[in-house]
């Protein structure tokens, strides 16, 4: 075997659109239609070596998909060509390679065979699937009635059990539930250890950062860069800021017309839809973003880094006394950390009718890698009487991206030190 496992040169993959689903017919039958040509991939080179793992990331659309595709004989290429030396064994999306009306236990010989294993090479191996997978009974029934954590579930134990020796993974691991995932990602941990290779798409940019050596960073059919993780997620969040496809979100309940607001915060991430939100607004939060450590608008923080959250409120009446806060909490719904403006002992002057102020909070992230939301209020005192004038919850996700966690919601970022008993004494 070559120390490369993958070699992908001048890749390129075209599909034909269509006006009309009939305009296909025809073309086959010899007939002149117009298509319109759409290059997924666009002359891509990389290089995977052995004993990688390697992330591919990018935007929707960006051929991050069909780059997998082609390296598993999925789809053929338009143009160029893909090396792989070494068995490979695939995830992709959720159903490929499975037969629906087998049961479980007939498909899981049907994608060894597949893979090229004997009878006898997967029964001793089965023990293995069928523990790893977890499904009972299911085994032996048709996966047409499966559930899709019980289906990856299946799919997964038998893509890391037959001892590939190289696995090419697609998102599919976001539809196990938490404690599947954590068994997957410590078998990655066991295929590093051996020495396999490991080819990884996935928009967790944490598990990108945490389990790749290098991530390659795809944008329109293109690659862009491809580097250590940390380097490459900076770029990639740099693209999702600039993007021109970004949606134009109108908002029209955080923005009020005549409002002497001034310009919209840059915020490239989506306001949750389902926000729930609630006060009388005669103080009320028009505009909200995150920026990271270099000032570029994000809900993505790398752990341990500085990061801002920024929001805009408006008043609609006179009010003498204010507080701004802000809440951090886990995907349950607990609240894990957060503060405001009288915690803090910041004061904040009686505000006019048709003021508006902008509210910068600066900190440093020192939350584990994961998913979080952000909630926004505005509250104080009117007449003597709590008020809350203005409250988000959940208005937007923020991922943290860490190399490594701790245990907890909270890494206290620990020196830690080991010496012999002599030495420490000296």
């Amino acid at each position: 075997m070559s120390d490369v496992a993958i070699r992908v040169e001048h890749l390129s993959k075209m599909y034909k659109l269509y006006n009309r689903p009939s305009d296909r017919l025809r073309e086959a039958l010899g007939m002149r239609v117009k298509v319109q040509e759409h290059y997924a991939l666009n002359d891509v080179n990389f290089e995977v070596r052995r004993g990688e793992t390697v992330g591919i990331i990018g935007t929707n659309g960006s051929g991050k998909s069909t780059v997998l595709k082609i390296i598993t004989g999925v789809v053929s290429p338009t143009k160029g060509q893909v090396t792989v030396d070494g068995r490979i064994s695939a995830l992709l999306e959720l159903g490929a390679g499975f037969n629906m009306e087998y049961s479980g236990l007939e498909n899981v010989y049907l994608n060894g065979t597949m893979i090229g294993f004997t009878k006898e090479e997967i029964d001793s191996k089965l023990e293995d699937i069928l523990t790893f997978a977890d499904i009972g009974d299911f085994i032996y029934q048709p996966v047409k009635s499966y559930s899709s954590g019980m289906f990856v579930r299946l799919a997964f134990a038998v893509a890391i059990n037959i001892d590939p020796d190289i696995l090419i993974v697609d998102e599919a691991l976001s539809v196990g539930d938490v404690f599947f995932q954590a068994k997957c990602y410590r078998k990655f941990e066991d295929f590093k250890r051996q020495g396999k290779t490991i080819v990884f798409v996935s928009h967790d940019l944490n598990s990108i950062s945490r389990y790749c050596d290098r991530v390659i960073l795809l944008n329109k059919g293109n690659i862009l860069d491809e580097g250590e993780p940390k380097k490459i997620v900076d770029l990639y969040k740099q693209i999702l800021v600039q993007r021109e496809d970004a949606p134009e979100e109108a908002e029209p309940e955080m923005e009020k017309e005549n409002s002497g607001a001034g310009t919209k915060f840059n915020r490239p991430f989506p306001k949750n839809p389902e926000v729930l939100e609630y006060g009388d607004k005669e103080a009320e939060i028009i505009d909200f973003t995150m920026e990271d450590a270099r000032g570029v608008p994000t809900n993505t923080i790398q752990k341990f880094e500085r990061f801002t959250i920024k929001m805009k409120v408006h008043f609609n009446e006179d009010i003498d006394e204010v507080i701004y806060a802000f809440t951090i909490k886990d995907m349950r719904g607990t609240e894990i950390t957060g503060t405001n403006t009288m915690f803090e002992k910041i004061p904040v002057e009686p505000q006019k009718k048709g003021n508006t102020q902008v509210i910068t909070f600066r900190q440093r992230m020192n939350l584990q890698g994961g998913e979080y939301l952000l909630s926004l209020g505005c509250t104080g005192y009117k007449s003597g009487e709590f008020t809350a004038f203005h409250r988000l919850y959940d208005v937007c996700s923020i991922t943290v991206v860490a190399t490594k966690n701790s245990v907890g919601f909270y890494d206290m970022d620990s020196r830690i030190s080991v010496a012999d008993e002599r030495e420490e004494q000296q």
